[in-house]
Parts: structure tokens; C-alpha cells; sequence
């Protein structure tokens, strides 16, 4: 067969070779007649062979070696026939037949199960079957080892290569279909919701169910709400033995719901309460439903809601003042200890040493006033920490006659190294009454008294929680627009909050020209906020007349004044003016800012903002950079670093000026 196939072959190229021509099918058909039909058939004799006489090793090399004979008799015809050009395509034809060449089965280590589906059982008998799998079993690792020439081996990795690239092209427009079908579906689900008719949509149907992780939680409290609006229905229409199976119902939702907040935590009964409740519901809608009066109720029941979130909004700035004005125990602790201390000493060992610093004006003086004796040893510690001479730096410290004692004892036991400090009381001022400050004048007042301490006052809404601070009664507070009365020899003054941090060297301001101004300060304006329409009252005519709306505001916390100027122009008297005006809080409310902004209208230097950066003490998303680049850091707000309710992302920065081993703090349990 094999020879009569190579004979039709050859007959007809030479055919085609003696007639000078011929078409190329022609040349194809001999090329397979004298090729490709002997090495099939080639190809499953020697399966079967490899197959029937598998039983050694001896038999598989010499099928092996049978095939190898006959290939090269049928190359060493066609070499006689055709250029090395035509014998190279032959070749490549034969290997890029993919799996179903010969090539690839003699490459191949195929499974003795695959042979089995493969070749016809009829070659070998039953006993023959069992002797060959039992031979095939241990075989099994067996495997034909052939070494592929250079051009094979360079023409199948070009092969692989277009295989691979083709995949990796088919799996890309797979990727892109998938995400094109997806965004679709949700625009058309979106316009589906849209266009959805709201009487027909039922929260708990099962078409709404999603894969969130707290679907099931938030089907059960729908349920819950449309079980009240028919139980208010079912009252209304005398459905009594309707209206005990839904409050039943909703009784064990609410119980099943407990406090959990994704469904992982809801109990195995949940489901069945929920398709309990769905019944229910859905016996109630035959029996109760009439769309007037479940809208009626929905709406009822929403004003309710909504009444309940005011109160409940209300009482939570209520609880959010409350406790940042608080002191806590551990600081508490730490005063009444101090103060103990303080007066167990001898007077000569009360005073401070450099004394003769206090009034030189060629020295960097500060002004700090407050009555948190932790709160403002971290201001000084941070700015002594950070200046490159502390020597020439003297520290004005005003507190209560509550702290006196207490703010002396830390720093004569934490001496601010070679600076110098002195702390004064503030009702030893004698000329701070109210015959002269008309802020303790009203301060006195019974509608101001009425306004701070009676908790029913009809102007006491949440509004005003804000201003209802101990710090507003304080004359602290409004000490800073007397600062020539109470250093009467000094040029100029840095004035620093309690609440904030200092991170550099500070000497640069008092070089800072203020071009015959007042007030340096940085200003917190925005493009819509922080400008004196947030803080005054435009429609009174008073401040509408004096002053422009969009006017930039600034801070304090950080405000270098120029004593100077202030004397030559009178911004106490400026003050006492404004403030008079304000008796009754119509041109604006209390705190010290809105006065200050009108004290130094058109007085204000602004300073570089990176000398002051605020927010510390409610914006959680102020950029780390411009908080360590700041000189100083401002706890505005009510999260003050001292307080529980502090943002722990902020606190660090003034913890770290904080000595925890000291005695007095480990005796009061202060720690970070």
C-alpha cells in the first residue's frame, strides 16, 4: 500500500516535471500522495504497534526505529524530486500539522488511558488487555526523549509566541466586553430605579435584595417601619387580632436586630423572622392597604424622625461642649497637688529668679494667659525646646487665684532653663473692674446671668451651647485687649494661646515689619469662609455701615502686637467703644474674636501662613507637611490634646513636650 501510494506520487511529478508545468493543486496532491498519506498511515501502524507491543522496552525501540527507516527512505526519494526549498516547507508543513502530526505524538508522553480510548480494542485480546495494563501501570513515568533541530526548535517558539499573543489579545476584548456589559446593566438598572413607580416598590422584595453585608439588617428595619404604619392602620380600621400579630412581629425583629450592624452578627433565626414578617406584611397590604393613608402615616412618621434627630443633634453639641469644657481628673489632680506644695513654702522660696528681665524691651517677650497648668507648661517647654537662645526669652504667665499657686509650684520645681518667667494673678489687678472693663459690667448683668446659668432660657438652643463656656466668663479671656495696661514698659509682645504647640525658633517675628500696623496674625479666610460675615451681624446697621462683609478674617493664638502702635491709637478705647455697643449681643455673640476683628479692622498685618497652621482641634484632614512645617501648631476647637475626645493622629505633637515620669503626673495617673 505504502509503496503504491509513493509510486502514484511520483508518477505524477514527474508528470507535472515532464510536461514543462502544470497546475499547483496538482503539485500539492502528489506532494501529499508521496508525504503525508505514507506517514499517516505510518503513523497509526505504529501506534498500533507501540501499542500491541508495549510490553518492553525492546519492542517500543524498534517501532521507533521502524519509523525512523521509513522516513528516511521516503526523504531519500523526494530528494531526487525537489529543491532543498520545497523539502524545507514539506518539513514545516509536516511539524506545524499541531497535534496531529507525527512529530507531536513522538514528543508527546500520552497516558496508557488515552491509548486505550485511541486504538481499537480489536487488535489485542482479553488476556492481552490485562498483561498491557498491568505493564502500562508501571510504566507510567516512562517517556520518549527526541533532540529537535535548531530550525524545529526556532519555528516552534514562533509558534508559541503568536499562540501566546493571540491568547493574551483574546482575553483583553474578553475583559473589555465584560466591563463595557457591566456599566451598562448599571445605567439601565439606574434608569429602571428612576423611573420606578413608587407606590409599586417594596424595600423587602426579593428583586432589591443586593450582596451588601448589611442587606439582610436593613430589610429587617424596613419591615419594621412598614409594620408600624399598618399597625397604625390596623388601630385606625379596629383590626385587633391584626394589630397584636404585628406588634409581635415587630417586637421580634427588634430583638433579633439587638445592636448589630452587619449581618454576620444577626442570629441563625433571622431569616425566618424575616420571611414571618413578610408574611404579615403581606396580610396586612390585603387587608389595611390604602395609599392615602399610608402616605399620611409615612409622613407622620417622618416628621417624627426628624424631630427626634434635632433633639438628639441638639443634645449632642450640648454633650460635645460640655465636655471640652471639663477639666480632667488627672489635671485636676495635678492643680490641687501644686497648690498644696505651693503653699507649704517659705516666701523666699516663691520667687522666680532674672527678675530684671520682666520689663527689658530688648528681650523676646511672651504673653500667655490661662488657668490649665499642663496646657501651659507645654507651651513654654515647646518654645523653650525650639529657640536657639533661650536666654533672651522671658515668659508672662496671667492665670486665676484658683491656679496661682499651682502655676508657680510646676515652674519653680521644671525651671524653663536660662529663660525667665514670672506668673501674675489676675484679680490682683486693680484697675480690671467693672466701672472701667465694660465686658465685667455685663458680665454682672442679670440677663447675662440669665443667659449663661438658666437651662430654659428660650435663646438657649444649640446655637448658642457654643458661647455657653466658662472661658467667656473669664476675664482670661478678655485680658488680651489690655495687654499696655499690663506691661506697660514693653514695645512689643507675642501673644500665645494655652492650646497650642511651638515647633521652631520664633525670634524671626519680632523682625517682622508690620508697615504700622497693630495686629500681626495669619488670616483663616478662604474663598467663601472665615470672612466677617460668619462673625457679625450685617443687617445691624452699625456694622454694616463700619465694615465689609468679605473682609478677610484672622486667628488668634499666635499674634505678635506692636505695644507702640496700640498706645498711639487707642485700640483699647476702639474696644470699649464696640463692646458698649454690644450689650445685648446684637452685633454679635460672645467670645473674643468678633470684637477683635472689629478692634483691629484695617490694623492687620497678615503673617506667612506657615508661622501658624489651626484646626487641630476639629479638622481631621490637615496635611501632615503643613503641620510639621508649621513654627506653630493650634488646638483650636474642641478637641483639645489634654481631652479624651482628642484626635489621636494629633496628639502626639503635644505629648512629646510632656515629661510622663515626673512625679506629680505618675501620682495623678497622667500618662499618654
Amino acid at each position: 500500500m505504502i509503496r503504491m501510494a509513493l509510486k502514484r506520487g511520483l508518477s505524477g511529478v514527474n508528470r507535472i516535471r515532464g510536461g514543462g508545468g502544470g497546475s499547483r493543486s496538482a503539485i500539492v496532491v502528489s506532494v501529499f500522495l508521496c508525504v503525508f498519506a505514507p506517514l499517516v498511515f505510518f503513523f497509526f501502524v505504529g501506534r498500533g504497534v507501540l501499542y500491541i507491543d508495549s510490553s518492553n522496552d525492546y519492542a517500543n525501540a524498534s517501532v521507533k526505529q521502524s519509523l525512523d527507516w521509513r522516513e528516511r527512505l521516503a526523504m531519500q526519494s523526494l530528494r531526487s524530486l525537489f529543491s532543498k526549498e520545497v523539502l524545507d516547507v514539506i518539513t514545516a508543513s509536516t511539524a506545524d500539522l499541531g497535534p496531529f502530526s507525527l512529530d507531536s505524538f513522538k514528543k508527546n508522553n500520552l497516558s496508557p488511558s488515552w491509548r486505550e480510548v485511541e486504538v481499537d480494542t480489536s487488535f489485542r485480546n482479553p488476556q492481552q488487555n490485562q498483561t498491557t495494563s498491568k505493564r502500562d501501570t508501571t510504566s507510567k513515568g516512562g517517556s520518549h526523549q527526541k533532540v529537535e533541530t535548531p530550525e524545529k526548535l526556532y519555528r516552534r517558539q514562533l509558534r508559541e509566541k503568536r499562540r501566546e499573543r493571540r491568547a493574551n489579545e483574546l482575553v483583553q476584548h474578553h475583559n473589555d466586553d465584560t466591563i463595557l456589559k457591566l456599566e451598562n446593566a448599571a445605567i439601565e438598572r439606574s434608569k429602571s430605579v428612576d423611573s420606578a413607580v413608587l407606590g409599586k416598590y417594596s424595600i423587602w422584595r426579593r428583586e432589591n435584595e443586593n450582596d451588601n453585608s448589611d442587606s439582610n439588617i436593613r430589610l429587617m428595619r424596613d419591615q419594621v417601619i412598614m409594620a408600624r404604619v399598618y399597625s397604625g392602620l390596623a388601630k385606625l380600621k379596629n383590626k385587633t387580632e391584626l394589630l397584636q400579630e404585628l406588634q409581635a412581629r415587630i417586637k421580634d425583629s427588634q430583638r433579633v436586630l439587638g445592636e448589630s450592624t452587619t449581618d454576620s452578627d444577626l442570629p441563625r433565626s433571622a431569616h425566618d423572622k424575616l420571611r414571618d414578617m413578610g408574611q404579615v406584611l403581606a396580610k396586612a397590604k390585603m387587608q389595611l392597604y390604602d395609599c392615602k393613608l399610608v402616605t399620611g402615616k409615612l409622613r407622620a412618621m417622618l416628621q417624627t424622625a426628624d424631630e427626634q434627630v434635632r433633639s438628639l443633634k441638639k443634645q449632642s453639641t450640648f454633650l460635645a461642649q460640655l465636655a471640652a469644657k471639663t477639666i480632667p481628673n488627672a489635671i485636676h489632680c495635678l492643680s490641687m497637688r501644686l497648690t498644696i506644695d505651693y503653699y507649704l513654702l517659705s516666701p523666699e522660696k516663691r520667687k522666680f529668679p532674672r527678675s530684671e528681665n520682666l520689663e527689658n524691651p530688648n528681650l523676646y517677650h511672651y504673653a500667655l494667659f490661662s488657668d490649665n497648668v499642663l496646657a501651659a507648661s507645654v507651651v513654654v517647654n515647646s518654645a523653650i525646646r525650639n529657640a536657639k537662645d533661650p536666654s533672651k526669652h522671658v515668659f508672662h504667665l496671667v492665670t486665676d487665684k484658683l491656679n496661682f499657686g499651682a502655676m508657680n509650684m510646676w515652674f519653680l520645681l521644671n525651671p524653663p532653663g536660662k529663660a525667665t518667667i514670672h506668673v501674675e494673678n489676675v484679680d490682683e489687678f486693680k484697675w480690671l473692674n467693672s466701672s472701667y472693663c465694660p465686658v465685667l459690667r455685663q458680665l454682672e448683668s442679670a440677663a447675662m446671668k440669665e443667659f449663661y446659668f438658666k437651662a430654659d432660657h428660650p435663646t438657649s438652643g444649640s446655637s448658642n451651647l457654643k458661647y455657653r463656656n466658662p472661658k467667656y466668663l473669664s476675664m482670661l479671656n478678655h485680658l488680651r485687649f489690655y495687654l499696655p495696661e499690663v506691661y506697660p514698659k514693653l514695645n512689643k509682645i507675642l501673644f500665645l494661646d494655652d492650646d497650642i504647640i511651638v515647633q521652631k525658633d520664633l525670634t524671626p517675628l519680632w523682625e517682622v515689619n508690620l508697615n504700622g500696623k497693630v495686629n500681626g496674625a495669619v488670616e483663616t479666610c478662604g474663598e467663601s469662609f472665615h470672612r466677617f460675615d460668619k462673625y457679625l451681624n450685617f443687617s445691624n446697621p452699625h456694622i454694616a455701615r463700619n465694615f465689609n462683609p468679605n473682609a478677610c478674617g484672622w486667628a488668634y493664638g499666635m499674634n505678635m502686637f506692636d505695644l507702640k502702635e496700640w498706645k498711639k491709637r487707642d485700640i483699647t478705647g476702639i474696644y470699649h467703644k464696640w463692646q458698649n455697643m454690644n450689650e445685648n449681643r446684637t452685633l454679635w455673640k460672645l467670645g473674643t474674636l468678633p470684637p477683635g476683628l472689629i478692634t483691629f479692622y484695617g490694623l492687620t498685618h497678615p503673617l506667612n501662613k506657615a508661622w501658624h497652621v489651626l484646626g487641630l482641634g476639629y479638622n481631621p484632614s490637615i496635611a501632615k507637611k503643613d503641620i510639621e512645617n508649621a513654627a506653630v501648631v493650634h488646638y483650636n476647637g474642641n478637641m483639645k490634646p489634654w481631652l479624651e475626645l482628642a484626635m489621636s493622629k494629633y496628639r502626639p505633637y503635644w505629648t512629646k513636650y510632656i515629661q510622663f515620669d515626673h512625679p506629680y503626673l505618675r501620682r495623678c495617673n497622667l500618662h499618654e
